[in-house]
C-alpha cells in the first residue's frame, strides 16, 4: 500500500522532505500507529541497505559547490553524500529506536491534522491522506 509522508521540523518553513509516497507491505485498510510506525521504519532501513557502499579514497563528486554550501552551513549540517559506516541497519532496533522516540516525545505524528498521542490509536488508510512527521526540539537553558 502507498502512503504520502511529509517530515518537517518545528521553526522551518519548509519540510525537510517534501512530501513523498512510500510503499509499506500492508493491505489491510485500518492500522494500528504502532504498526504504521513499525512498517514505515521497515522500509526506511531496506531502502537504506539496498545502497551501495563504495570506498572512495576522496569525495570529489560529493564536494558541494560553493552557492550550495551556504544553504548547508546555514541549516547546521554539511554532508557530503558519503556513507562512512559500512554496517548495515537493524531493521529491529530501528523499529524500537523510533517507538522509544515516540513514546519520549521526540516527534509527533500528524494524519490530516489529528495528532496521534497512543500507538494502540487505529488508523484509517483508505482516507490516503498525508502523514506529516515534526520533530521535535527541545530547549536549553533557563530563566535564571
Amino acid at each position: 500500500m502507498n502512503i504520502k509522508v511529509t517530515v518537517k521540523q518545528l521553526g522551518r518553513k519548509h519540510p525537510v522532505l517534501s512530501e513523498q509516497k512510500i510503499e509499506i507491505a500492508y493491505e489491510d485498510s485500518v492500522i494500528s500507529l504502532k504498526n504504521l510506525l513499525k512498517l514505515i521504519v521497515q522500509q526506511q532501513v531496506e531502502e537504506f541497505n539496498a545502497q551501495s557502499f563504495e570506498l572512495e579514497d576522496e569525495d570529489s563528486t560529493k564536494i558541494p559547490t560553493d552557492n550550495y554550501l551556504n544553504i548547508l552551513t546555514d541549516t547546521g549540517k554539511v554532508g557530503f553524500g558519503s556513507i562512512y559506516n559500512l554496517k548495515k541497519a537493524d531493521v529491529q532496533k530501528a523499529q524500537d529506536n523510533a517507538i522509544q522516540a515516540f513514546e519520549d516525545g521526540m516527534f509527533a505524528i500528524f494524519y490530516n491534522d489529528e495528532q496521534f498521542s497512543d500507538l494502540g490509536q487505529t488508523i484509517d488508510l483508505s482516507l490516503q491522506h498525508t502523514f506529516t512527521f515534526i520533530r521535535l526540539t527541545f530547549l536549553a537553558g533557563s530563566y535564571w
